[in-house]
């Protein structure tokens, strides 16, 4: 009777153990993102946490963090701390990762693109790629791109129509290349975190504001602070779900699979959602009263030839061999 006691009380503990171990296995990373929990950006990410999960059968799961919170609201320090290890997983855009990686500027150089088709030709093709290799240098690996989208105007002064209409108005921007546009353009701009964006255009302290209308005018509520919008499609920006280098490097082959299926699963979401909410975007936001002007291709090629310096500029710091890549790509696609 003793020893089947002992065989029972060695079992129990041996199930125990088991569980024990099942639970220390699991694990949970940590996504940083630049934006608020209603946009795309968001939904995004928490569908590549619920697609982990259920792929690793709960071994991974994902806590998101929204609003730059894991940086102290710098969405610009975010692949610095993905590169050196300190966060392990980030969504930002390429504007965001340029003072880390100038060559990322190419995504956004103006009026490089004219449709989603040509902007698929790179992000899903060999420059987003070769864009990819870049990062990694950097300590970071690209898993899957996904979408902010194309950069509209909005201000509270006046309708924008040509280039001059931008003279003298204080444009919030999010990186240095925006800044050279701006100032192309005649406007003084104000690089500035977006957690702090909000707060500056209810207040007055900034005229405008540029960003996509799917993924953040709308879901960001900017039509409430804005009276004016328009369509100049001046710059895209795509945004990418990137893990550090040494966490990636800690999983197997048959993990590392895993992650990168759900981060391309997670941003066919994230892209088609913000596409969406884009084509229906100007109807929703002339209801809630803001005045939206549509450019004509005459006053889309002004603006073109304004800011072909700030073109010309960042070009030569991305490198030629990386513009001509795009630029065939683009070529092809059309």
């Amino acid at each position: 009777m003793k020893a089947i006691t002992l065989g029972r009380g060695a079992f129990a503990a041996l199930v125990v153990g088991a569980m024990m171990l099942g639970t220390a296995s699991a694990e949970t990373l940590r996504l940083s993102h630049n934006v608020g929990d209603t946009t795309t950006w968001h939904k995004g990410a928490e569908k590549f946490g619920e697609l982990i999960s259920e792929a690793t059968g709960g071994d991974i799961s994902v806590r998101v963090f929204p609003n730059a919170q894991l940086s102290g609201g710098d969405q610009m320090k975010q692949a610095e701390m993905i590169g050196r290890g300190a966060l392990d997983l980030v969504l930002t855009s390429a504007i965001n990762v340029t003072p880390l990686v100038p060559e990322m500027a190419v995504f956004s150089l103006p009026y490089l693109y004219s449709s989603y088709d040509e902007v698929d030709a790179t992000t899903q093709g060999a420059p987003g790629q070769m864009m990819a290799d870049i990062l990694l240098e950097k300590g970071i690996v690209v898993l899957a791109w996904g979408e902010n989208g194309f950069r509209e105007i909005t201000n509270n002064t006046r309708p924008i129509t040509s280039p001059d209409d931008m003279k003298g108005l204080n444009m919030r921007v999010a990186g240095p290349m925006y800044i050279d546009v701006m100032n192309a353009l005649g406007a003084n701009p104000q690089q500035m975190q977006w957690s702090e964006t909000l707060t500056a255009l209810q207040q007055g302290v900034v005229d405008g504001q540029e960003n996509p209308i799917g993924a953040v005018i709308i879901p960001q509520q900017v039509y409430e602070m804005q009276k004016y919008l328009t369509t100049w499609h001046y710059s895209y920006d795509p945004i990418f779900l990137g893990i550090s280098k040494a966490k990636w490097d800690s999983y197997d082959a048959g993990m590392q699979d895993k992650l990168r299926t759900a981060a391309i699963e997670a941003m066919e979401y994230q892209r088609q959602i913000t596409r969406d909410g884009t084509a229906s975007g100007i109807d929703f936001l002339r209801e809630k009263g803001m005045e939206v002007t549509e450019l004509s291709p005459e006053q889309l090629a002004a603006f073109r030839e304004a800011t072909q310096p700030a073109f010309d500029t960042w070009a030569a710091k991305v490198g030629p061999e990386i513009v001509e890549a795009f630029r065939a790509a683009i070529a092809e696609a059309q």
